[in-house]
């Protein structure tokens, strides 16, 4: 669930990110956000800013031992363009009254909440996804479910963006969400390139059931699928059916299904389409080819089809994508 607001990034947009803090926080669930936001300003995309706060301002124990100092006080997030909560205590406690006003002053004054792997718990408790839906670490989904009847927790996804509020799936999951951030504020372009300078992937297939009681193991270079990963990536202007792609693979076409996406927890239809958007999104933000040649040459066929994936996609127009993420200007 993607949503755009109209409004027209520019390499230089301000933004102030304020990072929840607790006594028993890990450091990776507090590493992340502070990380890719961070990467945005050392790349010179944008003027991002993270900050720590907590319920008072101190030293703030984390879950490894080490004591930080220098937390601001909650007041910190009154400013906060974006308010995340990374991670939540173990024993899933409710959220305290000092967070659960922060949060809900964040929100009503337009400020975007977050809430990493175990952070959603904070904010579905604090009551801002009543009757929408949300994601957790799976461990935790019957539980907060269970808690929130009225809120919907889908399990099947690496994160949910609602536009207002943010939620996302177990640990690793939280840099996927970061990345998202980047790319709805930024473009596609610029989270490719915090991305890469972080060496993770700018965004990943499939959602937290493949990694449930049965991780998915790396692929290696002579897998199959991999290969045919790497040739679809080359042909994404032609016809890719299901067909096609398990010949490449030398299989047959349920023995491909079944193997694709157990590999990459999707299926090759969707994995496909997510593609040729991305490559569509690549050329709006960098060509000046026509909608028609964009849609061409990603394998859409005809502009219809372009613009019908891209709303349903990203909620926009392919037009107006290419108005509010245009980067030639930018490099000339």
């Amino acid at each position: 669930m993607h949503r755009y607001d109209g409004s027209v990034p520019t390499s230089a947009e301000r933004l102030r990110v304020a990072v929840y803090a607790f006594d028993g926080v890990t450091m990776f669930h507090l590493a992340v956000p502070q990380l890719v936001f961070d990467e945005v300003a050392r790349q010179g995309l944008g003027t991002w800013e993270t900050v720590l706060f907590s319920d008072r301002a101190g030293t703030v124990r984390t879950a490894e031992g080490y004591r930080m100092s220098g937390v601001r006080g909650p007041a910190a997030a009154e400013d906060a363009d974006v308010v995340v909560v990374p991670s939540w205590y173990g024993d899933g406690r409710a959220i305290g009254p000092t967070l659960r006003r922060a949060l809900h002053r964040a929100h009503t004054r337009g400020a975007t909440v977050a809430g990493l792997c175990l952070g959603a718990v904070a904010v579905v408790d604090a009551g801002l996804l009543s009757g929408r839906t949300a994601v957790t670490h799976w461990e935790a989904v019957d539980a907060l479910a269970a808690r929130h009847p009225d809120v919907a927790v889908d399990p099947s996804v690496l994160y949910i963006d609602h536009g207002d509020v943010l939620t996302s799936a177990g640990t690793a999951s939280a840099i996927d969400a970061c990345l998202h951030v980047v790319r709805t504020r930024l473009g596609a372009a610029a989270a490719n390139q915090v991305a890469r300078h972080l060496v993770v992937a700018p965004h990943r297939e499939g959602g937290q059931a493949q990694y449930i009681d049965r991780p998915i193991a790396s692929r290696p270079s002579d897998d199959p699928i991999s290969r045919v990963l790497e040739w679809a990536l080359s042909h994404l202007d032609e016809s890719l059916t299901v067909e096609r792609l398990a010949a490449a693979a030398h299989m047959s076409r349920r023995t491909f299904i079944r193997a694709f996406q157990a590999s990459t927890g999707t299926t090759p239809a969707a994995w496909i389409r997510s593609r040729r958007l991305d490559e569509a999104r690549r050329m709006l933000e960098s060509t000046d080819l026509p909608v028609e040649q964009v849609a061409a040459a990603c394998g859409f066929g005809n502009a219809v089809t372009l613009r019908q994936n891209f709303a349903s996609a990203f909620a926009t127009s392919p037009s107006e994508y290419r108005r509010r993420f245009d980067t030639r200007g930018a490099s000339a």
